[in-house]
């Protein structure tokens, strides 16, 4: 790896971009990039996101975003909804602090910064379905002396498969690496031969300020479900625990056609709204995860396959893990995560990695104290 550039001269603002999946019509990579981006401000530098460009890009996620629970077909009926949330991300986007636009392939187009932030999300992940093999997002090309990470993934790409040696050389970018989880570490330390520091995800690091727009939900408490394919053992369990409470469930984003309302038009703000205000939430996502364990709200997950290594490390890391249950789990484990909080230790394993986080991002961004 590199060594630190230099801090900014004093009398003017360190400025510093952040290279990540800003634009994904997705409530986790949308909230990832404004937390880091709002928390980076908030330590005093000046901060925006490099706004890649790439048409073949944007066509993948408008088509993913009108079919956004495949293999499960959509519903005709659904497409409009699906629709109005796309248009309300594309705003929510237009409100991010954004560098002037580029193509992705040509980042030497990029203005001078103190610093480039690669991460979080999955930025390293080689199978991701159209960002993956983009070397941008491993640090080439970028005209930047102080290339960081923070809390970057490799998402489902399996630490067992190790990472090629052209790949692997494209950390020598870097000057300071940390990772979200697990899986990541492993990946990194064969390839660098040490260990990158362990970093909180950007959302719990930096968590997010709500507006009070006097939409709070009327009624009954309700669960917050986010996600989709979720197995039948675990909808049919989670069903019974509801209906035993006499409990709604609310689907936000996805269609579920096990939970009593359907939320597919929710924007980023009432996605982390909808979670917050929930009496629980019941997710196979890993920011699902993420903002309930942040809202200390109580959580049941089951995985999908793709998310495991994401969802199983983040719970590890906070001494979460009686929070994901099997098909072998027994309805009184329900009964249990459905009420239940997160023990208190999950809120210092929080508040522990805040402090080594705040502590990688001023030594690694040579912020002036």
């Amino acid at each position: 790896m590199r060594s630190v550039g230099p801090v900014a001269a004093r009398g003017r603002p360190y400025k510093v971009a952040v290279l990540t999946f800003h634009k994904c019509i997705n409530y986790g990579s949308y909230w990832q990039a404004r937390c880091l981006v709002e928390g980076l401000r908030g330590m005093g530098a000046d901060v925006v996101l490099l706004d890649h460009e790439s048409a073949s890009i944007r066509r993948e996620e408008w088509r993913c975003a009108l079919r956004p629970t495949l293999p499960e077909p959509t519903i005709r009926s659904d497409f409009p909804a699906y629709a109005e949330k796309t248009r309300k991300f594309l705003t929510a986007f237009e409100k991010l602090p954004r560098s002037s636009p580029f193509p992705l392939e040509q980042p030497d187009q990029l203005a001078a910064y103190d610093a480039i932030v690669i991460g979080s999300d999955e930025v390293w992940n080689l199978h991701h379905p159209w960002y993956g093999g983009y070397s941008i997002f491993y640090g080439a090309g970028l005209p930047c002396k102080n290339i960081v990470s923070y809390a970057a993934s490799f998402g489902s790409q399996d630490a067992a498969e190790g990472l090629a040696g052209h790949w692997a050389d494209q950390f020598n970018n870097f000057a300071a690496l940390s990772v979200r989880d697990e899986n990541s570490r492993r990946i990194v330390k064969a390839a660098v031969g040490h260990d990158p520091e362990l970093v909180l995800d950007p959302c719990l690091q930096f968590p997010p300020a709500l507006a009070d727009d006097g939409g709070w939900e009327e009624g009954e408490p309700y669960i917050a479900l986010y996600g989709h394919g979720f197995p039948t053992w675990f909808s049919e369990a989670v069903r019974q625990e509801a209906d035993r409470n006499g409990q709604r469930i609310i689907s936000i984003g996805y269609r579920n056609h096990w939970a009593d309302e359907q939320r597919l038009t929710a924007g980023p703000e009432e996605f982390a709204q909808l979670i917050a205000r929930s009496s629980a939430v019941v997710t196979n996502f890993f920011h699902g995860c993420v903002f309930a364990l942040v809202n200390g709200l109580p959580l049941v997950t089951a995985p999908s396959a793709y998310r495991l290594n994401k969802v199983r490390d983040l719970l590890h890391s906070l001494d979460a893990e009686r929070h994901m249950v099997t098909e072998y789990s027994s309805g009184q484990v329900y009964q249990r995560l459905l009420v239940e909080p997160p023990e208190t230790v999950v809120a210092e394993r929080i508040a522990s990695l805040r402090r080594g986080s705040d502590d990688y991002l001023r030594r690694s961004l040579a912020f002036q104290r």
